[in-house]
C-alpha cells in the first residue's frame, strides 16, 4: 500500500491510520471533527449486495468486461473481519474502489461500535464510516449514510449525517425477537428520528416490527432489503 504523507503542519508525518487524504476536500465538520458525508443522489437502491457478494460479482464479471456496471448498492452488514483489517477497505482503499466503482453506490461501511468496545474505538469507527463515505462521494460514488448505535454512543453515532436525508440501518444482528433487545432498538430508533429527521430509512434485515409500522404510518418511507434472499419490499408488503 502506498504511504500517504500528511499535508498539514507537519509534512514529514506519514499518515498510516486516519487517511487524511480522504477528507482533505471536506468543508463541513462537526465540533468533534467528524466529517459530514452527504448523499449525491437522493435515490432508493434497486437492491443491496454485501461486500462479500460484491467481491464475488467483481471477480466473475471483470474477466469478461472491465467496464461492467451493476444496479445494486454495496452494503457492509457483515462481521468486520470480512471487510476491515490490513487488506480491508480502509487500508487497501484503492483495491476497494476498483470494486465499488462498478456498482450504483454504497451504504457507508458498518464499522462496529459494539457496547463492549472501548469508547475511543467507537469514535474511531464513527469517523471512519463518514470519512470513507465522503471519499467515495468525491470519487463520484453515491453514498447513503449508515447509522449504527449502542447505548453509550447516542452522543456520537449521528454525527456527520445530514438531517432530512435518506439513511440505512442494519437489523440482521440485533436479535429483535428478544424483547429487551427490541425495546432498546426502538428507543434508539426514535432517538435517530428526533436527531436526523430522515425522510427514508433503508432496513437491511426485517422491518416486520411495530416500531417500523409506526414510522411508516407517520410518513417516513421504510424500504426493506431482506438479507441475502427474497425481493425488496416496502413496509406495506408490496414488492418493488
Amino acid at each position: 500500500m502506498k504511504k500517504i504523507r500528511y499535508s498539514g503542519i507537519r509534512p514529514s508525518l506519514i499518515d498510516i491510520w486516519w487517511n487524511a487524504f480522504m477528507v482533505k476536500d471536506c468543508k463541513e465538520w462537526d465540533e468533534h471533527n467528524i466529517p459530514f458525508c452527504r448523499t449525491l443522489r437522493d435515490e432508493i437502491p434497486e437492491d443491496l449486495v454485501t461486500w462479500k457478494q460484491a467481491k464475488h460479482i467483481f471477480k466473475e464479471n471483470n474477466k469478461k468486461n472491465k467496464n461492467f456496471k451493476r444496479n445494486e448498492y454495496i452494503c457492509f452488514y457483515l462481521d468486520d473481519f470480512l471487510f476491515d483489517g490490513i487488506n480491508g477497505i480502509w487500508f487497501a482503499y484503492n483495491k476497494a474502489y476498483e470494486i465499488i466503482k462498478h456498482f450504483a453506490g454504497i451504504i457507508a461501511p458498518d464499522f462496529s461500535t459494539n457496547a463492549d468496545f472501548p469508547l475511543p474505538l467507537k469514535w474511531w469507527n464513527t469517523y471512519r464510516m463518514r470519512a470513507f463515505g465522503f471519499w467515495c462521494s468525491t470519487m463520484g460514488i453515491n453514498v447513503i449514510n449508515n447509522v449504527r448505535w449502542s447505548k453509550d454512543t447516542l452522543d456520537i453515532c449521528f454525527r456527520g449525517i445530514p438531517k432530512n436525508s435518506i439513511v440505512a440501518i442494519g437489523a440482521v444482528a440485533c436479535r429483535l425477537k428478544n424483547l429487551k433487545n427490541r425495546a432498546d432498538f426502538e428507543e434508539y430508533l426514535i432517538k435517530m428520528i428526533e436527531v436526523l429527521q430522515p425522510h427514508t430509512i433503508l432496513v437491511y434485515g426485517s422491518s416486520n416490527y411495530a416500531c417500523f409500522k409506526s414510522l411508516w404510518t407517520s410518513g417516513i418511507k421504510i424500504v426493506t432489503y431482506p438479507s441475502r434472499r427474497n425481493t425488496k419490499k416496502d413496509y406495506s408488503g408490496d414488492a418493488r
